[in-house]
């Protein structure tokens, strides 16, 4: 691919979002945030590594109601660390299960609990304390008189709505995405073990520019697949068959996730019809992704054009989500979601039904909310279901 956009970000950027942290931080009077996992960490200071992949270390954020973000990590991360924005970076020799930076983050936040202070924390639906609970015990013992509020919403707030810079890098990683779901056709042939559908699917997304392809599920089998999460097996593609592959891969850590649909051979009418119901949902999704919706008017948009063909109600649970940094992010397309859609918004498309003994099918696209409506940033599935 071409016209890539640069990779990392300015410091303003990094910047921009610490101020906006801190003023979120003000009104229910928080002294700082204590970040814990990899895309807080990394969406505040820009260290960016695959050594988040071991669960051996911690690392800690500390941002504070004034000023830039402190680090509070294992040695190992200080080089990389150190070609971030920050200038206060602690570190200790890591692993180190008798006291892994807890006596730093003491000394960091003693002050504060001295004060009553409270510090923010990640508590809600979606997040979870990469630390061990044996050592969040200590620390908080260590703190008496520092209370821990959850800011979950704080983060979700800043993170749902992307920058020009994170819509660079969806809009590319997406372009990607498209691209290789254009080649499927060439190497995914009957007599072709579904497992090496797959590995052609990550050599192809990697030779036309991904970083990586971390997220690659599907299913394949005559007249609809049942399962989309399964690891592929040798089972060989035939004749009849209905292939589906869902990708989310990364380009600079930010993701794509959508998937196609293909019929093997011959299409049988029952999937063409689910597809064709999908494809017009899919349609009343993306009409609906305007600001001022909410997310759960998107899924009754989507839910409502598959309820009149088919008796499924929410199956999956939601018909969509946020996308960025991570696969899945906030917010659901689901009944339950009110969450407002606003500009500048990356957001999944992706209804679902099941048809006919078990059958099941997934129509998935990327949009970026703009003031007037969406906009694709994937290439869109061919109104028809494919045949190969």
């Amino acid at each position: 691919m071409t016209n890539a956009p640069g990779r990392g970000f300015a410091i303003e950027e990094f910047a921009a979002r610490t101020t906006k942290a801190q003023a979120a931080m003000a009104k229910p009077g928080l002294a700082g945030m204590l970040l814990t996992t990899e895309a807080e960490v990394r969406y505040f200071t820009g260290f960016h590594t695959l050594f988040w992949q071991s669960p051996t270390r911690p690392w800690f954020v500390f941002l504070p109601a004034d000023g830039k973000p402190i680090a509070i990590i294992p040695e190992i991360g200080a080089d990389l660390m150190g070609k971030t924005w920050l200038d206060d970076i602690r570190t200790w020799a890591a692993p180190a299960p008798q006291d892994d930076g807890i006596s730093l983050l003491i000394d960091l936040l003693s002050p504060f609990a001295a004060a009553g202070a409270s510090i923010g924390l990640m508590k809600g639906d979606e997040t979870h304390l990469r630390m061990p609970l044996d050592d969040f015990e200590r620390l908080s013992a260590g703190l008496t008189g520092l209370r821990w509020n959850d800011c979950t919403g704080i983060v979700r707030g800043l993170r749902m709505v992307k920058s020009q810079a994170e819509i660079a890098k969806l809009r590319h990683i997406c372009a990607i995405g498209s691209a290789t779901f254009a080649t499927v056709p060439t190497f995914a042939k009957a007599g072709t073990p579904l497992e090496d559908v797959f590995r052609a699917f990550r050599r192809e997304a990697l030779g036309q520019g991904a970083d990586d392809v971390p997220y690659l599920v599907g299913g394949a089998d005559q007249g609809g697949y049942r399962d989309v999460i399964s690891p592929p097996t040798d089972r060989p593609l035939q004749t009849g068959d209905i292939l589906m592959l869902d990708t989310g891969a990364t380009w600079d850590g930010y993701f794509c996730d959508f998937d196609r649909n293909w019929a093997v051979g011959t299409a049988d009418d029952a999937s063409r019809r689910a597809y064709d119901v999908l494809w017009q949902a899919t349609e009343a999704g993306i009409a609906a992704a305007k600001p001022g919706a909410t997310c759960c008017d998107l899924y009754h948009a989507m839910q409502g054009g598959i309820s009149k063909f088919y008796d499924t109600d929410g199956d999956v649970g939601r018909l969509g989500h946020g996308l960025g940094m991570q696969l899945t992010e906030w917010p659901s397309h689901a009944v339950w979601d009110d969450t407002i859609i606003a500009e500048n918004m990356v957001l999944t498309i992706e209804p679902s039904l099941s048809y006919g003994a078990g059958r099941i099918m997934v129509h998935e696209e990327n949009i970026l909310v703009r003031a007037s409506g969406a906009e694709l940033l994937t290439t869109r599935a061919a109104p028809e279901l494919p045949v190969i």
